[in-house]
């Protein structure tokens, strides 16, 4: 099936381009913010510094607003499914538990960031972000970055981070108001507010999303329960300029949803009366200081976060005897300083101290007993990163971090990255190396299943690869391969039912991207990953992992008044758990194709029409064994700037 993807791919492209030509001179100031890897490009989350892309030698994936207006989403989740080596599971529909695999690492390896917010939960078993309810609101771009991270962000950077960063406003006041409606139920209300006033800046959005839904337990086996998912969402980012060398800024993000949920893992049942209630919380005070004439920047943030979650699974007739109510709360408080020192225009130094204390409760009642009273954890990190620049050519970053827990003590984490740009051809030659750690959960460590005796899980990792460019950046491909080993993971032992230092496992693979940027109107970007992943305890491949995963992203500005936006991700076979049995099996999960379209039209200045189709070829899939999924879906509305 993938090869037939590329195929059908390579058709849709080749039938785009010979549409009537545009000059390039014509092209658009918001096409030309699509274009992905522009060389001059700001990049902030590879060095913790704004450095131009021709300088990264990381992997990184860049996604815009104006990316994500186009292709009309509401959640994240399915912004990110085109993304190379990004895997995302999703059990069921909105609302359903949505992992995020990346290069084919546990998702709790992967670190998420709002705003220089760790959003990661405290409180689940894994500490893994759910990417099952986050918005497109008020995001200005997403910064993907692939690769051991811990050396500048601790902690969960094990195999990379996500970094969303929202809109910062300037100007007059620009007011949009979205009104959406579409099948199954689906009804998203918005409203935005951005600007500036002098020193003063400010952007604020509000939004209510309701969908009656589908099934979350599998239709084909029997079940006809809709389950439901309602959430209201409220950002906002204000700073103040207190003069041209200093400024603060205050972000807060709120998220407050209901989800129906259902039983999979195989067999895949109804239960009318199971939901879960999500309080999410991100604060951030931060202000910056440049000093020195210029050599010396300073950074001061503080940021808070808390998650509270309720489970409540009431008797019913089908489940007279599974009644329970199940409750948690985390919070993470941290304080970072960073420096900035410029050494010239080829030389910067970047030193910190990053702590945080963790704090969580959980409990139970009905068939267990509760989990664990409120426990808490410290962890502080100083790290130092050099970055050096000869000659506009040869780049080199190397960086170094000692962590200390309050429980297992020091550990220390280095990463090296140099890239190599050739001017005259184009070449840009690249290569990191690093390593990594991920401290136990608190769940891990003092839940009924914990064990207070745990270790770090411990990584290495490393990439090599090379992007060519032409037409002044404008056609662009590249290929990176990669390699993890991990140990020391902690995995839960069956044998003593607890969680202990068990797993050792090795991924692999290859990146390989193709972009076609704002030529004749049309932006194409395309994608495809080889992941090889393996267990080393015993021989078999993660679950949820395919080998081959293919993305594509079409963009075509069909006038000034209309824009279409054609994504496209396959997803190869991969293993699951069977858990309708005892012992579990594994099972294969059948490749797939996921298709979606969204056009745009201004009916005038301050009015747009915008409808989508979602799965577009209605194809029949399962994200995960037992768990259902969407069929064709439609959505249209308005929108509406002031």
């Amino acid at each position: 099936m993938i090869r037939r993807v590329l195929v059908y791919s390579i058709v849709i492209i080749l039938i785009c381009i010979r549409f009537p030509e545009a000059s390039i001179a014509q092209t658009s100031g918001s096409q030309e913010k699509t274009k992905l890897y522009k060389l001059e490009e700001i990049v902030v989350s590879a060095t913790r510094t704004e450095t131009a892309y021709k300088k990264i030698a990381s992997s990184i994936t860049i996604i815009t607003a104006e990316e994500i207006e186009s292709k009309q989403a509401t959640l994240l989740l399915d912004v990110l499914r085109t993304v190379p080596a990004l895997d995302v599971v999703q059990l069921g529909g909105p609302g359903g538990q949505t992992s995020i695999f990346m290069r084919g690492a546990h998702s709790n390896h992967t670190l998420v960031l709002i705003d220089g917010v760790e959003a990661n939960d405290p409180i689940s078993p894994g500490r893994a972000f759910d990417f099952a309810t986050l918005t497109t609101e008020n995001i200005e771009r997403i910064e993907i970055l692939r690769g051991p991270q811990s050396t500048l962000y601790g902690s969960d950077a094990v195999a990379g981070i996500i970094n969303i960063i929202t809109k910062k406003g300037s100007g007059k006041p620009k007011i949009s108001l979205m009104s959406n409606v579409g099948t199954f139920g689906t009804f998203k209300n918005s409203l935005e507010l951005i600007g500036g006033y002098e020193r003063l800046d400010y952007s604020f959005s509000l939004s209510r999303f309701d969908t009656d839904g589908i099934s979350s337990a599998k239709e084909s086996l029997g079940n006809t329960e809709k389950d439901g998912y309602s959430s209201t969402s409220l950002s906002t980012r204000i700073g103040f300029s207190v003069n041209e060398n200093s400024g603060i800024d205050v972000i807060v993000r709120y998220l407050d949803s209901k989800s129906d949920i259902d039983n999979g893992g195989g067999a895949g049942l109804d239960d009318p009366n199971n939901f879960l209630e999500t309080e999410q919380l991100y604060l951030r005070l931060q202000a910056h200081l440049i000093s020195l004439g210029s050599l010396w920047e300073l950074k001061l943030g503080g940021s808070y976060s808390d998650l509270k979650r309720v489970n409540d699974n009431g008797v019913d007739p089908g489940h007279p005897e599974s009644m329970f109510l199940s409750t948690a709360d985390g919070t993470v408080s941290k304080f970072d300083l960073q420096n900035n020192i410029y050494i010239g225009e080829h030389n910067t130094i970047t030193f910190g101290i990053e702590t945080e204390n963790e704090t969580g409760s959980s409990e139970r009642t009905g068939d267990f007993p509760s989990i664990f009273n409120e426990k808490s954890e410290r962890l502080t990190g100083y790290y130092a990163q050099d970055q050096l620049d000869i000659a506009d050519s040869f780049f080199a970053t190397a960086g170094i971090r000692v962590d200390k827990h309050d429980r297992f003590g020091t550990h220390t984490t280095f990463r090296i990255a140099p890239a190599l740009f050739l001017n005259k051809t184009g070449t840009k030659l690249k290569a990191t190396y690093g390593t990594g750690f991920r401290a136990p959960s608190l769940f891990q460590l003092y839940s009924a299943f914990g064990s207070e005796n745990l270790m770090p899980d411990e990584s290495e990792g490393w990439d090599i690869g090379f992007e060519q460019y032409f037409l002044d950046t404008k056609l662009s491909f590249g290929v990176t391969y990669y390699k993890n080993d991990f140990k020391n993971l902690i995995d839960f032992d069956l044998s003593t039912s607890t969680y202990n230092n068990i797993g050792a496992a090795e991924t692999k693979g290859v990146e390989v991207f193709a972009n076609l940027a704002a030529i004749n109107n049309f932006t194409i970007s395309g994608n495809y990953t080889f992941t090889d992943t393996e267990d080393k305890s015993t021989g078999e491949s993660f679950i949820r992992r395919p080998k081959h995963k293919f993305g594509l992203d079409v963009y075509y500005r069909l006038s000034d008044k209309a824009n279409v936006n054609f994504n496209l991700s396959a997803v190869g076979e991969r293993d699951d758990n069977d858990f309708s049995t005892f012992p579990s099996k594994r099972v294969k999960l059948d490749s797939y194709v996921l298709a979606n379209i969204a056009v745009m039209y201004s009916l005038t200045g301050r009015i747009k029409l915008a409808g989508s189709v979602k799965n577009l070829f209605d194809s029949d899939y399962e994200n995960a064994l037992g768990f259902g999924t969407y069929g064709i879906s439609f959505n249209g509305g308005l929108r509406l700037h002031y």
